[in-house]
């Protein structure tokens, strides 16, 4: 997802083509690559939007903050075809270093739809509620909402800068989602349905946001996997002790 000029990879000729022919489509191919990597950053960004709308439509309960959450989920899916649909062509003229951009490019966007449809599933049920979220819940359903802003925008600079701190806090961080959800999920099962109506509806978004910080986490680790070239995913198995 890196940024890059527009230069060519490489300068091979191809057979039956003249040299200029063949540097005009390295060309094409490597401006289709700069094309898909600021897209990718682009939905970064507008995951990052939903989530702080999130946190605005639950603090407010701002009808603007739930019209600007599903324009993100809407943007977030048509980027996905884009860069689904274009992928094939772009990868089949790059090196290997490239492609492997480009694959990332993928992964990213697939994850940051995914992220978009967890945001819209918080929008609506915060929007079908017919009785008051309890401030207390409230508190922590932005804390979470927050914390995955945050992870989002560690997510876009660390591809901008090709930064591997940005990776490391973002799998730190995502700690702090799981103990406020953890922590929800104790709470609310722990009480009688009919003393607290609104527990399952506090359950399900908390359940969505940290879905939505796992899959924040997997943007990290494919930028670690790009900068360092080896994946968090699939680390050595240590060996046992003889």
């Amino acid at each position: 997802m890196e940024e890059e000029s527009a230069t060519p990879d490489t300068a091979a000729e191809i057979p039956g083509q003249n040299p200029t022919a063949s540097k005009k489509a390295a060309m094409k191919s490597t401006a289709s690559l700069d094309d898909l990597a600021r897209t990718a950053l682009k939905a970064c960004l507008i995951a990052r939007d939903a989530a702080f709308n999130v946190r605005d439509l639950l603090t407010h309960s701002s009808r603007m903050a739930f019209l600007a959450i599903k324009e993100c989920e809407q943007e977030l899916d048509v980027i996905e075809r884009y860069i689904d649909e274009r992928l094939p062509a772009a990868i089949t003229r790059v090196n290997e270093m490239r492609a492997r951009q480009l694959l990332t490019s993928l992964k990213c966007t697939t994850n940051l739809e995914r992220i978009g449809d967890l945001m819209m599933s918080v929008a609506m049920r915060v929007q079908s509620r017919t009785s008051k979220i309890p401030a207390s819940d409230v508190r922590q359903l932005v804390e979470m909402s927050s914390t995955l802003r945050e992870m989002l925008d560690l997510v876009y600079r660390g591809f901008v800068d090709l930064d591997l701190e940005c990776a490391r806090k973002v799998l730190q961080m995502d700690k702090d989602i799981d103990r406020v959800c953890h922590g929800l999920f104790q709470k609310h099962l722990t009480e009688h349905s009919e003393s607290n109506p609104s527990g399952f509806d506090v359950l399900l978004m908390a359940q969505a946001l940290e879905r939505a910080g796992d899959h924040t986490t997997n943007l990290a680790e494919d930028l670690y996997s790009l900068i360092e070239g080896r994946s968090l995913r699939h680390a050595p198995k240590k060996r046992a002790a003889t």
